[in-house]
């Protein structure tokens, strides 16, 4: 009987082990706005896959930036198509795809865009408006195109009302701490169930026709050392179940 029983243990330790061996870790750089849809993703991958997904967050130009610097991730996602794209065409990425279209939104504590953003931003009787840096952030390029449509991003960087944030996660932080009145911000962010300023504050959707679409893309990186498993992970986030999460997020998926 003990022989029996022996035996069982021992099979059971080997699919164990086993097991434990097939799972793997990936790492995925993430675009900062995309930051709490990609953990609720990210969470829901790994139980239904057994493998692991590691997020590194930030500015989709930074991001870029390290990954031609060497920085070992296994996919990108971009605020945009173009960084993407650019990866594919030398060589260091593949399967590109959109996985959601962004959309922009003026947020605000205390003044009330949500009825008289035309009015609050023509007038300018703010301190500090805070937008992520156009250079490095898809949602700062949208911000200065709303602000440009009303010729107002030359008067008001002359006036020093502009508040640049690194990305967008620091430009929805000037906003929250007070340290701008309002601010363009990525309307995810927003929707975002553990946020401070949840159902707090004012909102005001600029019309989609201001700004260039905001069409977010991601890709597999050619030095991933495990294809396979990030070719589950990016078969996921395309899947119903990623698209929902996405959705539940303000954003649109394709």
């Amino acid at each position: 009987m003990w022989k029996k029983t022996l035996m069982a243990a021992l099979l059971a330790s080997g699919w164990l082990t086993a097991a434990a061996a097939q799972a793997e870790t990936i790492t995925v750089a993430v675009a900062a706005n995309f930051t709490k849809a990609a953990e609720e993703i990210g969470a829901a991958w790994e139980e239904s896959s057994g493998h692991e997904v590691r997020f590194s967050f930030g500015p989709s130009g930074k991001l870029l930036a390290q990954i031609r610097n060497g920085a070992p991730f296994d996919a990108y996602f971009s605020a945009d198509t173009g960084r993407p794209e650019q990866l594919a065409e030398s060589g260091e990425a593949r399967d590109v795809f959109v996985y959601a279209r962004g959309k922009l939104a003026l947020f605000s504590l205390d003044l009330p865009v949500d009825e008289r953003a035309e009015e609050i931003l023509a007038d300018g009787d703010f301190r500090y408006l805070a937008a992520a840096n156009p250079k490095a952030a898809p949602y700062g390029l949208a911000a200065q195109q709303v602000l440009e449509k009303r010729d107002l991003y030359q008067r008001y960087r002359a006036e020093g009302k502009i508040a640049t944030g690194e990305s967008i996660t620091q430009t929805f932080q000037f906003v929250t701490t007070g340290n701008a009145q309002l601010g363009f911000v990525a309307l995810s962010q927003l929707r975002d169930p553990q946020s401070p300023v949840t159902d707090q504050g004012y909102i005001w959707t600029p019309p989609a026709e201001d700004y260039d679409p905001i069409e977010q893309g991601a890709a597999a990186l050619t030095r991933s050392q495990h294809p396979e498993v990030v070719d589950d992970f990016l078969a996921f986030v395309r899947s119903d179940q990623g698209a929902a999460i996405i959705q539940k997020y303000g954003y649109d998926t394709p």
